[in-house]
């Protein structure tokens, strides 16, 4: 199973974009407090466009309570990587992998990043900026990972107009 893990969010906007995300991708949102946030704000319905309600999501008090709740293989999105996301392997279908994306101001505390530099990842980029918007990271990551499980149950067409939508008269 795909899981993303947001540690710490201080933006509403991009937690809502995120569930929106994970809704359209089935993958599970994990939130690690604090959050920058009340989850019911109309900001988090807004962004994730009534899509929310279609997320499974926990709530979690730290970072040990997280780990100690959930076994899997972890990555740590974090502009101080030096692996893109395609050189690992994410093709397993079985595996629980949880993508982790660290808070909008300081990412992931480095003491956590110290202790994983194995699966540390950068999401590749110019030099022109440190690293890409969370919400964006996010979606670049989930759709690394569903690239290499092949899609994995994802429909590859518009669901509510149809399969044939563009060739119907």
């Amino acid at each position: 199973m795909v899981n993303v893990v947001l540690y710490e969010p201080e933006i509403p906007e991009n937690t809502g974009n995120i569930m929106r995300t994970c809704a359209g991708f089935n993958a599970k949102l994990h939130l690690i407090r604090p959050l920058g946030f009340a989850l019911n704000t109309g900001v988090i319905k807004r962004s994730g466009v009534n899509y929310i309600d279609k997320v499974d999501y926990t709530l979690y008090d730290d970072y040990d309570d997280f780990c100690s709740k959930n076994p899997g293989k972890y990555y740590f999105f974090t502009r101080y990587g030096k692996k893109a996301p395609s050189e690992f392997d994410l093709s397993n279908k079985d595996e629980n992998i949880y993508l982790i994306f660290g808070k909008e101001s300081t990412g992931i505390p480095k003491e956590i990043l110290k202790n994983n530099l194995d699966n540390c990842t950068r999401i590749p980029c110019s030099d022109n900026i440190r690293c890409f918007n969370v919400a964006n990271s996010v979606a670049m990551a989930l759709y690394e990972v569903v690239r290499q499980q092949d899609y994995n149950n994802l429909l590859k067409y518009e669901p509510f107009k149809g399969e044939d939508y563009l060739t119907r008269e």
